[in-house]
C-alpha cells in the first residue's frame, strides 16, 4: 500500500503527465504555453458541446484537469456557434496566440488528447461537432487523410 504525505500528489502527478504530453505535441518545453493551449482547447470545445456531451468528456479527464474544464463554465449558454472562425477566435483569445497559431495548436492538443483519452472517447466528442470544426481540431494533414478514406466529404462536395 502506498502512503502519500500529500493527498493531492497523485492528481498533480497525472495532471503533469497530461501537460507534458500536450507540450511534446506542441514542440515546446514551456509548460505555461502548454497549459494555455490545453485550457483553450478544453474551454473552446466544451462550449460547443451540449451539457450531456460536455459531462461525458469531463469524465475522461484527470481530477485536476476536470477543474480546469469546468472553470468559468455557464451551462445555460451552451452550445455556442459551431463555425471554425468563432472556434479559432475563442481559442486564440484564451491561449493568447494568433489565429494562425490557434489552428496549429488546437490540432496539436487534439493529437495529444487522442493519446490520453480512453480509446474512442475523442471520436465520440468530435462526432458531436460539425465536419468543418472537426477538420480544424484534427489539423489539415489528418483531415485530408480522413477525406481520402471517405470519412469526411471533400470541401468541394460540401459546397
Amino acid at each position: 500500500m502506498s502512503h502519500h504525505t500529500d493527498p493531492f500528489a497523485p492528481a498533480i502527478h497525472t495532471g503533469r503527465i497530461w501537460l507534458r504530453t500536450v507540450a511534446d505535441r506542441l514542440g515546446t518545453d514551456d509548460r505555461m504555453e502548454a497549459n494555455r493551449a490545453l485550457r483553450a482547447w478544453l474551454h473552446t470545445v466544451r462550449d460547443r458541446l451540449d451539457i450531456g456531451a460536455a459531462a461525458h468528456l469531463s469524465a475522461q479527464l484527470p481530477t485536476l484537469l476536470r477543474g480546469v474544464f469546468y472553470d468559468g463554465w455557464t451551462p445555460g449558454r451552451v452550445p455556442v456557434r459551431h463555425d471554425p472562425q468563432s472556434f479559432l477566435h475563442q481559442f486564440a483569445r484564451t491561449a493568447d496566440v494568433s489565429a494562425e497559431e490557434a489552428r496549429r495548436m488546437s490540432a496539436a492538443v487534439t493529437d495529444a488528447l487522442a493519446q490520453l483519452f480512453s480509446p474512442g472517447q475523442l471520436d465520440h466528442v468530435l462526432a458531436q461537432l460539425p465536419v468543418s470544426l472537426r477538420r480544424v481540431l484534427l489539423g489539415a494533414d489528418f483531415s485530408e487523410v480522413l477525406t481520402a478514406a471517405g470519412v469526411f466529404e471533400s470541401p468541394e462536395a460540401q459546397q
